[in-house]
């Protein structure tokens, strides 16, 4: 009895995309098998469930093979073994450095040591995600953290040279990389209606912002390295922001700023009667928040005083976020009109990061 074989050789690795997406997820070569088979692809392409498996582990035995190449993009792009075009060279890196909502949030500011692996199985439990599918995510923060983390120039173009990330997946990695370096608090329960997205858009403004790399700074030493102008805040920017507490530790000058705030937003909030009562502790609020900046355990907790000095206070009168909008515009504006204040510049680069991450923080 003889049979027929039809055979095609070719040079061009195969990559399944769905098959790469059970991978990453961290499911065995079974358990890939079996929901292959839910999916309906053995009707679809009529192979035999001993084809189906040996296909299967075919594509894991590649992606293991690809994998030590992925902890260094560029070498996916210069080796010769896998003959792969350039569209799925992205679309692998892209994908193996992606990850999850629910698994970023959890490790979101935290060290990313050893300690905090051993808490994989948790997260994995909590989150629903599997524990291969943790590490390998856990794994990729830590690779871009330690690769970036000492690096001169822009955190975003340093990650998407290293590891050739979209520009918006670049931006969510230099996000943990920067919360990671500084330890923000994320998991108070007071904080957990926030998303790792609200989050990335006020590290990307603090970046922008905060850091010595924000303003183009040079150390002063010319002997001396700063190597990281992007990861770390901007030590002496922080100590400078004591300055503000004139604003409401003088009377006249917190009275005058009341006044023109007022005045301006008379008959133009809903809340104008609670924002006028309730104006010098919101004032003293956001100064004090930026008085404290010079000690790290009160940079580390900048997003639970946010909250509990501003959000918490306007959302518990109903301020509406147009309100709120209003108000931190011109709370902002009006101190340029106050003569005795002489620290005009730092307000604006302490203020114009806060505005902007309040707006983001404020879930009306």
């Amino acid at each position: 009895m003889t049979s027929e074989l039809d055979i095609f050789v070719g040079n061009t690795t195969l990559i399944d995309e769905d098959v790469y997406r059970l991978w990453l997820d961290g499911y065995s070569v079974n358990d890939a098998v079996a929901l292959r088979v839910r999916s309906g692809i053995l009707e679809q392409t009529g192979a035999t469930a001993a084809v189906l498996q040996s296909d299967t582990m075919d594509h894991y035995r590649t992606f293991h093979m690809l994998e030590r190449l992925l902890h260094a993009p560029p070498k996916l792009l210069h080796q010769l073994i896998f003959q792969i075009p350039p569209s799925r060279q992205a679309l692998l890196i892209e994908r193996y450095y992606a990850f999850d909502e629910a698994f970023v949030r959890e490790v979101l500011g935290k060290k990313l040591s050893k300690g905090t692996k051993k808490d994989l199985d948790d997260i994995s439990t909590k989150t629903g995600i599997t524990l291969k599918s943790c590490r390998r995510q856990f794994d990729n923060f830590k690779r871009v953290f330690k690769v970036v983390e000492e690096m001169r120039g822009s955190l975003v173009d340093n990650i998407q040279q290293h590891f050739l990330l979209s520009d918006r997946l670049a931006r969510d990695y230099a996000a943990i990389v920067f919360f990671a370096n500084n330890r923000f608090e994320t998991g108070k329960k007071k904080l957990q209606y926030l998303s790792f997205g609200d989050f990335a858009f006020c590290a990307e403004l603090m970046i922008q912002n905060w850091t010595l790399g924000a303003v183009g700074e040079a150390p002063t030493d010319p002997d001396s390295q700063v190597d990281d102008m992007d990861v770390d805040l901007d030590k002496e920017f922080l100590q400078d922001l004591k300055e503000l507490k004139v604003l409401v530790a003088d009377k006249d000058l917190l009275d005058l700023h009341k006044s023109l705030v007022c005045t301006a937003l008379r008959g133009k909030l809903s809340v104008f009667s609670e924002m006028e009562a309730n104006f010098k502790n919101l004032s003293r609020g956001l100064v004090n928040v930026a008085a404290k900046l010079t000690h790290n355990k009160d940079v580390r907790d900048l997003f639970v005083d946010l909250v509990e000095k501003f959000v918490e206070p306007c959302r518990s009168d109903h301020w509406p976020l147009n309100d709120v909008r209003l108000f931190l515009n011109q709370y902002s504006a009006s101190v340029h009109s106050l003569d005795g204040f002489r620290h005009q510049a730092l307000w604006d680069r302490y203020m114009g990061t806060l505005r902007g991450c309040l707006l983001r923080l404020y879930h009306d």
